[in-house]
């Protein structure tokens, strides 16, 4: 399996293609973005990767984590594999990193597309942070997990997709990141706020918050893309949290279009 700086990658589509790397939320795992990939790389060389402590990366964490150490693996694997300049989507803890990627060196971003993601800690994440850790810690991995869909997925949608989401449970629970490792990616996330340094982003942004989120309220989305300088917002009404999942269809035409200069 590839690796640089520590991360498991992968490529895919054209050679010559405009490089977009996909960054994965809180789970870490490259796979989150099956349903989209196909249609990504069609026309651009897409980067998957793995975030460290989590899936096929290096698994080893310092005492403490933070947003920008995200960042930093990203920098560490585009100068890895000679990539000067790409456009990233971020989903969550993804395009929370992509965020301070675009602080921390902005000309390594051409653009930035940020999916349900926030610019400060929100006391309704916060508190769902605390019920899955606990349930973590007092009921394990296995109920981690099977809650996992009551905070990424509509319910009408988890409703018709039970046996899908029940098939998913043994590798989810063969390449879980650890219950170390978790917490401290939830504390990162936690503790990140940015909120008075949105003005000093120049990357082209598009923001992507769903009206039904169950874990971060669309509002703070909405106050993310009205704080960013050079922004567009898009709220579908439905999709949830995981809406590249649910409903890849409408995400992939849509993002592909931004991507084209097609929408605002």
């Amino acid at each position: 399996m590839p690796h640089a700086a520590g991360l498991w990658y992968d490529w895919h589509g054209p050679e010559d293609g405009e490089v977009l790397i996909l960054s994965p939320g809180l789970g870490g795992s490259a796979d989150y973005w099956a349903p989209n990939l196909a249609a990504f790389a069609e026309h651009h060389r897409v980067l998957l990767y793995d975030h460290r402590g989590t899936g096929r990366s290096d698994r080893s964490l310092p005492e403490q984590v933070s947003v920008d150490d995200f960042a930093n693996d990203i920098l560490a694997l585009m100068d890895a594999l000679g990539i000067e300049a790409a456009t990233l989507i971020g989903h969550a803890a993804g395009g929370i990193a992509g965020l301070a990627l675009a602080l921390k060196a902005p000309e390594r971003l051409d653009r930035l597309v940020l999916v349900n993601c926030w610019a400060a800690p929100d006391p309704h994440f916060l508190r769902c942070f605390e019920a899955r850790l606990a349930l973590l810690d007092g009921k394990g991995p296995e109920a981690y997990l099977r809650a996992q869909p009551i905070f990424l997925y509509p319910a009408d949608w988890s409703s018709v997709h039970h046996a899908e989401l029940d098939a998913e449970l043994p590798a989810q629970l063969e390449h879980f990141q650890g219950a170390g490792a978790l917490r401290k990616r939830v504390a990162a996330l936690a503790g990140f706020d940015i909120s008075g340094r949105l003005a000093e982003i120049a990357t082209p942004v598009l923001v992507v918050a769903a009206r039904d989120d169950m874990l971060v309220p669309s509002r703070a989305g909405e106050a993310l893309a009205d704080a960013l300088p050079n922004s567009g917002l898009a709220m579908p009404a439905f999709g949830g949290h995981a809406c590249n999942v649910t409903y890849p269809d409408e995400f992939n035409d849509f993002i592909l279009a931004w991507l084209r200069g097609e929408l605002p």
